[in-house]
């Protein structure tokens, strides 16, 4: 049975396993669950054995070996490795919902259907994202967490414990990223149709590297010199993109869909769902409906290709 966990253990690897913890509250979880492995398995060696024992001794047993039997391996022992456990796991809670000190820099997350809006609260100001966060290694960070239409759960596997995002309230998870890398967070609560399309990177960088992006997310989009990108830009309009999405500096005329601005620099788009290149773009924009189930946005099918590809071009090209 042990050798079984263990090799069960050691396959749970990966950007979105609680037991590759990269951050310090994961790791604590992982030592907690590790230990309370631990001693269910005790607890369930004792019950077996007193189940084997009685079923293959031959003969009758007197009551006064009966109830030792029962009321030791039955009672006592579970009582006595319960409690330890509990004695055990208490005193960790404190440290893993302790928020930081620090206000200088907050992360609020408001879950929709079926993405993510991502504000960075710093105090020169506020810089908006999507579908992806950022995190320096070593920092405490504050996470602010609602939602704007059915309750989400908030979970990164390997960096902290889930948290409800629930509709006119406001809850608080803190992260403390120990490895940089790439993990993946999810919804953890069933959400509609395209629960399972509702994930997102988080990326944990260097404290200078950090502050680096965040001062280039800050600034708005850069018009490209690029023929087919500024065709793109102009369809972008033409087509009542800016009627749902903000591009900083070049449209700005709704906060309904995800800020684009720097779109062309996230690791994936749809909410992770697919790889950030033109072609992905293109696929996305004529039909999104055929990767998110009941998804808010319409597909632009009737759209000319040579228009989808301008555009493509022109969000590739927000860096």
């Amino acid at each position: 049975m042990l050798l079984v966990s263990g090799v069960s253990a050691a396959a749970c690897d990966g950007p979105q396993s609680t037991l590759a913890a990269a951050g310090r509250d994961a790791e604590q979880i992982s030592r907690l669950f590790m230990v309370m492995t631990a001693g269910a398995l005790v607890v369930w060696a004792a019950v077996v054995g007193l189940a084997v024992y009685a079923i293959r001794t031959p003969g009758s047993h007197s009551e006064r070996a009966a109830k030792l039997l029962i009321i030791g391996g039955g009672a006592a022992l579970p009582t006595v490795v319960l409690g330890a456990l509990l004695a055990y796991g208490l005193p960790g809670l404190p440290a893993i919902l302790a928020l930081p000190s620090d206000g200088d820099l907050r992360i609020h997350v408001t879950g929709k259907q079926w993405w993510w809006r991502v504000h960075y609260m710093t105090a020169s100001g506020v810089v908006e994202t999507a579908n992806e966060i950022r995190l320096p290694i070593g920092r405490r960070v504050e996470i602010q967490l609602a939602s704007r239409d059915v309750i989400h759960s908030f979970w990164v596997p390997s960096l902290a414990g889930k948290m409800d995002m629930i509709p006119g309230r406001v809850t608080r998870l803190a992260v403390e990223p120990t490895q940089t890398g790439v993990f993946r967070g999810a919804c953890a609560e069933y959400c509609g149709a395209s629960h399972a399309k509702m994930a997102f990177d988080v990326v944990v960088m260097e404290p200078g590297a950090f502050a680096a992006w965040l001062e280039a997310q800050s600034r708005p989009a850069q018009r490209s010199t690029d023929v087919e990108a500024a065709s793109g830009r102009e369809a972008f309009a033409r087509h009542g993109c800016t009627a749902c999405h903000t591009v900083r500096g070049i449209a700005e005329a709704s906060p309904i869909g995800p800020d684009l601005t720097h779109v062309g620099s996230r690791l994936r788009i749809a909410a992770a769902t697919l790889p950030n290149e033109p072609a992905a773009f293109m696929t996305w924009m004529a039909q999104p409906d055929a990767f998110k189930p009941g998804v808010h946005m319409p597909a632009f099918r009737a759209l000319p290709r040579q228009d989808l590809a301008a555009i493509a071009a022109f969000l590739d090209g927000l860096q």
